[in-house]
């Protein structure tokens, strides 16, 4: 019985000191969210949007559709691009203002 609770303690000791690690591997911090994107997605089926800039990937945009599933978006889509611009003109708008 004793035995067996010392292999416990040991091996918990074993555990509690060795080293964890920095981060995540190099090799999932330098990949990018985005492989593929989508060309045909209406806004209408759009709950959210999310803008990612990564060092070393090219803009990403990132849609939460109604159905809680989640799409990368080309960036250079007609719809997106005006509403990029509108929201830059809105926020410039804000900045004067104040």
């Amino acid at each position: 019985m004793d035995l067996k609770l010392l292999a416990v303690v040991a091996a918990l000791m074993l555990i509690a000191h060795t080293p964890e690690s920095e981060g995540k591997p190099i090799s999932l911090v330098e990949r990018c969210y985005c492989r593929s994107t989508v060309n045909n997605l209406p806004r209408s089926y759009i709950r959210e949007l999310r803008f990612i800039q990564t060092p070393n990937c090219p803009f990403q945009v990132i849609a939460k559709l109604k159905t809680n599933k989640e799409v990368c978006v080309n960036p250079e889509i007609r719809w997106l691009q005006n509403y990029l611009k509108n929201a830059i003109n809105k926020m410039k708008k804000s900045k004067q203002a104040i």
